[in-house]
């Protein structure tokens, strides 16, 4: 009896198949070598998918997809290009060295074009690229307006760990300017310089940035009577509602009152309150709350405006750093705005004090700002351009550093007192001179700390 052969030893049907394989995978690598070649002679091709998922490819031209009619949505994404050399630039004079860097004055070789270029620390065995470093460059790159500091390029040399900053070269800062004058600015030229303030705080709110280190030495003016918004390294972006993000922010003498108290959540409020600080600095010559540590400072906030309560400030006892705070029952302040500012109009006591709101949400916001009676009235902002001029010292002279604390620097994985970064110490080089570039330290030991670096020029 004949055994039935088993069905998978039919020998001429695997043939058929064999024979059918070998013809598909021919026909594939032959159309695998006409594509690559057709790529070589500049034509195109796109794949499609059919109903049955099996992927066709297309040659031929590409026709261009009509977005518009389509309903997409058509980006314009940045270029991407190579850094071009640090050679480009002619290096001019040393302005000034920080814990994240060292800024030169500079010349573009093509153009002449003075410029500041801002040398990166890398340490590439311990933190490798600076934070502050990467925040400065991602902000001033999304934020383009007349009061910020314009970001030209980033410019690389021989080495990895040779990266520059090229920015616009702004004559002074500030802090240093004001040292210099005999007399404080007139109220048409405050009313200016905060207006501008005002107005790039706003460009950075609505862009979802907060600078986070807002102070007289980060202001650049230029010989044209233009402030300049500069040292971005503590920018963070914000969001609604707002994220938790480090307290040890802000110089401390420009830190509003819930960063003090222990606040994890903050957003814009926190750049009012240091411009309300700036606001009175420029009306009397010298900052206007100086505290030599936290809770200094905050007892010097609450002598000038009074000690908040639950009314004033709903959930201040909630604050982490609130609950240490003995609070007297005579709640009035030592003195008021009206008396510390007896030159300025009631329009100007009521900017200032809506800018040194204890509570963030009574805050007035720098778009509010910028329509309040303040600047409307008599004296009226004085043009820029009728600024005085005043001469640079960013070249190689020496001057004595303007007294302005640094901002803190544990957030940066440094731990360093605030009485430390006040410059409290009995260095007996102190009051060695130092080159012309105005520096937010007291003194020449504390310039190795501090977060980032201020471009300040004087």
């Amino acid at each position: 009896m004949e055994k039935k052969r088993a069905r998978w030893r039919d020998e001429e049907e695997d043939a058929v198949v064999a024979d059918r394989r070998r013809h598909e995978k021919e026909k594939k690598k032959k159309a695998k070598l006409e594509r690559i070649g057709r790529e070589r002679n500049g034509e195109q091709t796109t794949t499609t998918t059919t109903p049955d998922g099996k992927r066709r490819v297309l040659h031929g031209t590409v026709a261009e997809i009509d977005l518009t009619s389509s309903g997409l949505l058509r980006f314009t994404g940045p270029e991407i290009r190579s850094c071009r050399s640090v050679e480009n630039y002619e290096r001019l004079n040393h302005i000034e060295e920080g814990a994240y860097g060292v800024v030169f004055r500079g010349r573009d070789v093509s153009t002449g074009e003075i410029v500041a270029l801002k040398k990166l620390k890398v340490d590439k065995d311990q933190h490798g690229f600076p934070i502050t470093s990467l925040r400065e460059i991602e902000a001033l790159m999304e934020l383009s307006h007349p009061n910020i500091v314009n970001l030209k390029e980033v410019v690389i040399g021989g080495a990895l760990d040779q990266i520059y900053i090229v920015m616009e070269f702004v004559e002074h800062d500030l802090k240093s300017l004001m040292t210099d004058m005999r007399e404080p600015f007139l109220q048409s030229e405050v009313k200016t310089i905060l207006h501008q303030l005002l107005s790039a705080t706003a460009h950075m709110h609505e862009n979802w940035i907060i600078h986070r280190d807002l102070k007289t030495s980060n202001l650049l003016m230029n010989n044209k009577g233009m402030i300049k918004v500069a040292d971005f390294g503590l920018a963070r972006y914000f969001s609604e509602p707002a994220a938790p993000m480090t307290p040890l922010v802000v110089t401390l003498w420009y830190r509003a009152p819930e960063i003090l108290l222990g606040a994890k959540q903050y957003s814009t409020e926190v750049d009012m309150w240091s411009i309300g600080c700036i606001f009175g600095e420029l009306l009397i010559n010298k900052p206007l709350i100086e505290g030599k540590s936290e809770i200094n400072q905050i007892m010097k906030i609450f002598e000038l405006l009074g000690y908040p309560d639950e009314s004033s400030w709903p959930g201040f006892r909630s604050l982490p750093n609130a609950k240490s705070i003995n609070i007297p029952k005579d709640r009035k302040p030592k003195t008021s705005l009206r008396s510390r500012f007896p030159y300025i109009t009631s329009a100007g006591v009521d900017l200032l004090s809506s800018l040194l709101q204890f509570d963030p949400k009574k805050r007035i916001t720098a778009k509010e700002a910028l329509e309040h009676p303040y600047f409307k009235e008599e004296p009226m902002p004085k043009p820029p351009e009728a600024f005085p001029s005043f001469p640079s010292k960013a070249g190689e002279e020496r001057k004595r550093k303007a007294p302005s604390p640094r901002a803190p620097v544990a957030v940066h994985g440094f731990e360093v007192s605030d009485s430390k970064l006040l410059g409290f110490s009995d260095d007996e080089n102190d009051n060695m001179p130092i080159l012309a570039s105005p520096s937010s330290s007291l003194f020449r030991d504390n310039e190795q700390l501090g977060a980032g670096f201020q471009l300040r020029f004087g």
